[in-house]
């Protein structure tokens, strides 16, 4: 910058009264009208408050209990405080600071340490009160202030944003816990078919009617099945901790409410237009108002450069006897203004400026990066719920298929057409489909789950939650 443009700029700004340094624009970003694979939807499920989403009365109790107790949530409100704080701080700068000063000192040739010639050992007080006042001409604080204010936004955008985590998180462990419900059904169920089986072929190879090979392969199938059932109890347990924690509780045992049979799959899910994920994700809202603060503090860096001017003040009283330290004749005052800026710093103004300049470039990237993973998300979990519908009923024709073909292969058995090996296989087949429709099942409601919370859902309804149900205790 030469000095002919940095003194342009600054007669400009202090004619003007604006800070230097750029103004804030939003980045443009080439946003679709739609969603991929979407028409476009005057209304959204993100403007649903999440216990209208999640209908569940049990989950919805847990939801409640986590927000009241959640400890990550806990530390993003208080950070959130914190800047708050910070902010005030910086405001300060506005105004004048006014101070105080008392001092008692004796010495030799000085008053309170200054050298006077001539003069005694004496006894010295002070009292005095100061001024200082920064005049912001070149936005300065201005743009500090705005750096704060930014910084503020974006903590309280990271609490709103813990909530929605919060929120999707005890959603999404509850649909696995209550999936995980119904495979320990599935594999107990399993569990007594197999060992009848096992039993039958037992029975008929003390008989002598089939060959040990018929008992063995019985046993195996039994014991694959019996297997599962305490690493399914194993998986509940630690699924129940993992909500223990997120609802803020010692690990323990979590009271159910509907099975995954009974939940309730939202039929319509419209998503809105892409162009309000801009105002609804608090990710993006953060990434945003770091943007706007890294572009302040540049303008801030900028005003290094040109000098700070301001106002000083000091009026009190000096005196070599305490007891005539009010007199009148005691009194002094001192007014000036002053202008202190920057000579010789080999490089450091000019390197804080740039930096400034890098953070800004880089909050920038990562803002548009942002918006780009917000719409990859909300693609994908669109997708996933629209695919998965197909997948269900495939899933269920097959679970139907295979019921049936275990029902005909025993009365295949029963009518002597065929060895129970027969029925054997046709369990076999059906207990891991019944397992795969149990997970597509919960899949299809994780993505729902992922949807809201790619769509920024529950943004409305931060500070409009309705009164908190007891929580159900197991």
């Amino acid at each position: 910058m030469s000095a002919r443009r940095t003194l342009g700029v600054a007669l400009a700004a202090a004619a003007l009264g604006c800070a230097i340094g750029p103004d804030y624009q939003r980045p443009g970003l080439p946003t679709p009208l739609a969603f991929r694979d979407q028409p476009e939807a005057a209304t959204s499920i993100a403007d649903l408050p999440w216990w209208e989403v999640f209908g569940d009365d049990a989950l919805v109790a847990l939801i409640h209990e986590s927000l009241a107790n959640n400890r990550d949530l806990a530390v993003a409100a208080a950070n959130v405080e914190v800047a708050r704080y910070l902010a005030g701080v910086q405001r300060g700068e506005f105004f004048p600071q006014l101070g105080y000063e008392a001092d008692a000192a004796r010495g030799d040739d000085s008053v309170l340490g200054s050298p006077t010639p001539g003069r005694g050992t004496e006894n010295d007080f002070l009292a005095a009160a100061n001024l200082a006042w920064e005049i912001d001409v070149w936005g300065r604080i201005r743009r500090a202030t705005e750096a704060a204010r930014a910084e503020l936004l974006a903590t309280e955008a990271f609490r709103r944003g813990v909530v929605l985590s919060l929120v999707s998180g005890v959603a999404q462990a509850w649909f696995e816990l209550v999936e995980l419900d119904r495979e320990l059904e599935i594999a107990r169920e399993s569990v007594v078919s197999f060992t009848e089986t096992r039993d039958l072929f037992q029975r008929q190879y003390l008989g002598g009617v089939v060959s040990k090979l018929d008992s063995l392969r019985a046993e195996a199938a039994l014991a694959q099945a019996a297997a599962r059932v305490p690493d399914l109890e194993r998986q509940i347990v630690a699924k129940e901790n993992e909500l223990s924690v997120l609802v803020g509780r010692p690990a323990g045992a979590i009271a159910r409410g509907r099975t995954l049979t009974d939940q309730v799959v939202p039929p319509e899910v419209p998503p809105g237009v892409p162009s309000l994920l801009l105002e609804r994700r608090p990710d993006l809202i953060q990434a945003e108002e770091t943007l706007v603060a890294a572009n302040a503090r540049e303008g801030q860096a900028l005003a290094g450069y040109f000098p700070r001017i301001g106002l000083t003040a000091v009026a009190g009283t000096l005196s070599s006897d305490v007891s005539d330290l009010f007199e009148a004749s005691t009194g002094f005052y001192s007014a000036g203004g002053q202008a202190l800026g920057p000579l010789f710093t080999f490089g450091q103004t000019t390197y804080t400026w740039k930096a400034a300049q890098a953070a800004s470039d880089a909050s920038r990237a990562a803002y548009e990066g942002a918006v780009l993973t917000s719409l990859r998300e909300v693609s994908d979990a669109l997708a996933a719920r629209e695919k998965l519908v197909t997948v269900r009923l495939e899933r269920e024709r097959e679970v139907a298929a295979l019921r049936e073909s275990v029902g005909i292969s025993q009365q295949r058995y029963l009518g002597g057409l065929a060895t129970y090996l027969e029925v054997l296989d046709a369990q076999q087949q059906l207990y891991p489909a019944e397992f795969a429709l149990a997970q597509t099942e919960r899949d299809q409601l994780l993505a729902v789950v992922a949807l809201y919370r790619a769509l920024g859902g529950g943004w409305t309804a931060y500070d409009a939650e309705p009164e908190t149900p007891q929580p159900i205790m197991p």
